[in-house]
């Protein structure tokens, strides 16, 4: 399923080279601007395939509330490599993590999110709550259904956009279940050159105009937060 026309932001003027760093960034929904933000290493750019390597080590943006203060993105230590493969037109991605020196494959984590724009230091997109987990052995769980629920009930997102945020997760749940795509292939086994090194923000990645989703206004409610 697609939530949003790949034409628009999608097209593949100048890809990325392998290893060059990016910014991927999300955009907030109640006002369209740069939220957290990740360095990586692009692994492929490709009409089907955006690949992007997050190792653990690298210093990204995270949000941070202070007690009676407005929240604000500060320095952040991402915690587990992680190999995120984001697919154009489509409203998730699917990534693949490891852990401890031996890169002992971990799970797979099924993000739904805003279909990625290209940006010219990256590509920008948004989380939307609700997430898949599938482990080595393909049993699947639902991870973050009842906050995504509480956003719905609430009128934060839209019931269209809500009903297609689930038709999407079904669709990846099938695949899982089917043992076919991403959770067939050999992305689990993948290793990054050993002379890549662990990436920093590009400049420019709280400057660059975001590149909202066309269709935020079909899916979030004015009472948007994130």
């Amino acid at each position: 399923m697609r939530l949003g026309p790949r034409e628009t932001h999608h097209v593949r003027v100048h890809p990325f080279s392998p290893g060059q760093v990016v910014a991927l960034r999300y955009i907030t929904r109640a006002d369209a601007t740069v939220g957290m933000t990740w360095p990586a290493r692009v692994v492929e750019d490709s009409d089907d395939l955006l690949a992007l390597w997050i190792p653990a080590g690298a210093e990204y943006r995270a949000w941070h509330t202070p007690p009676g203060e407005p929240r604000r993105l500060v320095p952040a230590t991402w915690r587990r490599e992680t190999l995120r493969l984001m697919f154009p037109g489509r409203a998730h991605s699917i990534w693949c993590t490891w852990e401890g020196p031996e890169r002992t494959f971990r799970l797979f984590y099924v993000n739904l999110e805003e279909p990625f724009r290209r940006t010219p230091i990256g590509f920008d997109t948004n989380d939307h709550t609700l997430d898949v987990i599938a482990w080595p052995n393909l049993r699947w769980e639902w991870k973050d259904l009842e906050d995504f629920e509480a956003l719905v009930r609430s009128g934060v997102f839209t019931p269209p956009f809500a009903a297609a945020v689930r038709a999407e997760a079904e669709s990846v749940i099938a695949d899982i279940e089917a043992r076919r795509g991403v959770f067939a292939s050999a992305w689990p086994a993948w290793r990054p050159p050993p002379h890549w090194t662990i990436p920093a923000l590009p400049a420019g990645w709280n400057e660059v105009p975001p590149v909202p989703w066309e269709r935020r206004d079909w899916a979030y409610r004015p009472a948007a937060a994130h």
